[in-house]
């Protein structure tokens, strides 16, 4: 089905035409077109599609949780008004749910670990509607639930953004006076504050450079929504709700430079099939007093992300959000994902809370900063030079921090996190066959089986931007893996046997639609024989027409051609693309030379920059007669 919206309002919103009614009108005609899906007993939803590694149950769980967080969100911010039933039709759910007799009850966190995740949203929605749900179980009932919480209390948690549900779901256990363990939110607490990094950033991990929208949705979303919560106050949020707050507003101020003028994000990072959860970090700035961007910049920001994913076919015919980041592609999801994890797209929705008086539905839209004028940013935690262009409202990143992996590393790189680029108008390729043919977005070796090398547990030589141009650069001890095709893919690079290969050095400076790329081997060649370097992949679909993608050889590249590859099947936005590629011969022993080329992309046309080269000094001028320098560091 097509979903039936208000007419657009341009005045309040002039440039997506959404408000508030157009939310609430999305967020209702995705709850009713679940109905269908539903067990008897109404606690499990039991979508289409392929198992997730947690299995049925899990994934059963995971549909009516998710879903009701949208529904949360709903009731909360009508102050329980509920024209469509939904509460009535949750309750029952949450009653069979955790009855141990039912036969729909669900797998307790205490014997499976998705569970756990679950419990969080069941928890954060029975504090958000406390008056018209919590407080109308019988006292049985509420016991039931309680018990279902306390599996959790003590067990184990992965060291990343899950130590949160555990704190937000023992928080709701203690305010009803059950079993809690005091340290485990402790703990909470201080892992979350191991992750902080510079400019209000978080990492979803305290040794890991790992920098992806988890940021957002939850690290920057869980501490307000746990802070609020009654049993949280012998822990003192409010303590340490003033530094949270200064955080959120410094990440919003670089997130907000990372969506496209269309309203697409960058496209980087695992659990993509969320879409447009990645406004809620949005929304929470807006909801607990944490940043400096205008309430009509929020919701434009905001509702550009839900309109994009709408427009490109987030939802099916039948009303469901389909396993996929545009159109339906499973092959985008990691395996802990199934049919219904998109449902946490919910998160996008959090904005509802707020009554329709709030100045973040009531203010008149505001342009993002991509759409006022060209953008260049040093993002400084995940190691990012940041590019937008005005022209066209794409945003580029060039990525010399970020790899979902330790210092020293030696696994295959992740495609999610390790290239060298991403943009709102492209996205990198993802299936097994792209793990071992890379193709987009690289600067590394061949060996002499024409195998790319990887970089991951590269080391980070600093981002800055300049008055011209943004700069990045970064070392890595470029590898060789033969990848372990046992392992679960949770978004970071497989491990195996490894084959070492030469220290590669490289920088980048960042101007406009335009990338100046420099590669230098330190040392022997170890193995390798050729350099390899390409730009963005691009198609031809409808949804990419327009976008131009080049690869100009400007140093050291001898009389080597671009090629232009073309590979089938391997994104999930378009059925082909087209990558430019250089391959250039090493001809023996490293000589600390530089091969230079400019890497483009965008819409409208650009002149490519020039170069001349001293040493480790690349003289660059750019197309638009700027000038600046990039110094390849020792």
């Amino acid at each position: 089905m097509s979903l039936t919206l208000p007419s657009l309002d341009y005045s309040l919103s002039p440039r997506t035409g959404f408000t508030r009614a157009h939310w609430a009108a999305v967020a209702d005609q995705l709850l009713l077109a679940l109905r269908p899906f539903f067990s008897p007993g109404r606690a499990r939803v039991r979508l289409p599609g392929r198992t997730s590694s947690s299995g049925h149950d899990s994934d059963e769980l995971e549909g009516f949780a998710r879903s009701l967080l949208l529904v949360g969100f709903r009731i909360a911010g009508e102050q329980g008004a509920d024209p469509h039933g939904f509460l009535d039709w949750y309750r029952a759910g949450l009653i069979a749910g955790t009855d141990p007799q039912s036969p729909e009850r669900w797998p307790t966190p205490g014997e499976l670990g998705q569970a756990k995740v679950e419990a969080a949203s069941l928890a954060l929605v029975l504090e958000l509607t406390r008056p018209w749900l919590w407080d109308t179980l019988a006292p049985d009932e509420q016991r039931n639930v309680v018990a279902w919480f306390e599996t959790a209390v003590g067990g184990w948690y992965p060291r990343n953004n899950w130590v949160w549900f555990r704190a937000v779901v023992e928080t709701f256990v203690a305010a009803e006076g059950g079993r809690i363990e005091a340290s485990d939110i402790t703990a909470a607490l201080d892992f979350h504050e191991a992750c902080a990094r510079e400019g209000g950033w978080y990492s979803d991990s305290d040794e890991m450079r790992a920098f992806d929208y988890y940021s957002g949705w939850a690290m920057q979303f869980y501490p307000f929504v746990w802070a609020a919560q009654p049993g949280a106050a012998p822990f003192d949020p409010g303590a340490r709700l003033p530094l949270w707050r200064a955080r959120l507003a410094d990440y919003l101020d670089d997130y907000v430079r990372l969506i496209g003028g269309d309203g697409m994000p960058v496209l980087q990072g695992r659990s993509l099939i969320y879409r447009f959860a990645a406004a809620a970090p949005l929304w929470a700035g807006a909801a607990h007093d944490a940043t400096r961007l205008d309430p009509g910049l929020v919701r434009r920001a905001a509702s550009g992300m839900l309109q994009a994913f709408l427009d490109h076919g987030a939802v099916s015919e039948s009303g469901l959000l389909t396993m996929g980041l545009t159109r339906e592609w499973p092959q985008l999801a990691q395996t802990y994902s199934g049919p219904a994890s998109p449902y946490w797209a919910s998160k996008g929705f959090y904005g509802l809370v707020l009554p329709a008086t709030h100045p973040v539905w009531t203010a008149v839209e505001q342009p993002l900063p991509v759409e006022l004028s060209d953008e260049r940013r040093a993002v400084v935690a995940p190691g990012w030079a940041v590019s937008g262009t005005a022209a066209d409202g794409i945003v580029r990143i060039v990525n010399h921090g970020t790899d979902h992996e330790v210092p020293g590393s030696a696994d295959a790189d992740s495609p999610l996190y390790a290239r060298l680029g991403y943009s709102s108008a492209t996205m990198t390729l993802v299936t097994d066959a792209a793990l071992e043919a890379q193709t987009d977005q690289l600067a590394t070796v061949l060996d002499a089986a024409g195998r790319v090398a990887s970089r991951a547990g590269f080391e980070p030589l600093g981002v800055a931007d300049g008055e011209v141009a943004a700069t990045a650069a970064s070392r890595a001890h470029a590898h060789w893996v033969d990848i372990d095709r046992t392992q679960r893919d949770h978004g970071s690079g497989y491990s195996g046997e490894v084959t070492w290969g030469p220290t590669l050095t490289v920088a980048s400076a960042v101007r406009g639609a335009w990338e100046v790329r420099a590669l230098r081997l330190d040392g022997p060649s170890e193995g390798a024989v050729a350099f390899r370097v390409s730009g963005w992949p691009v198609g031809a679909d409808a949804w990419a027409d327009g976008l131009w993608s080049e690869l100009v050889p400007l140093a050291g590249c001898g009389d080597a051609a671009v090629e232009r590859v073309r590979v089938a099947g391997q994104s999930p936005l378009v059925d082909v693309v087209e990558v430019p590629q250089l391959t250039v011969p090493i001809g023996g022993a490293g000589t600390g030379g530089l091969l230079v080329v400019a890497v483009g992309l965008g819409r409208a046309p650009e002149t490519a920059p020039t170069t001349v080269v001293t040493g480790s000094t690349v003289a660059i001028g750019w197309g638009d007669g700027a000038q600046s320098e990039l110094v390849v560091p020792a």
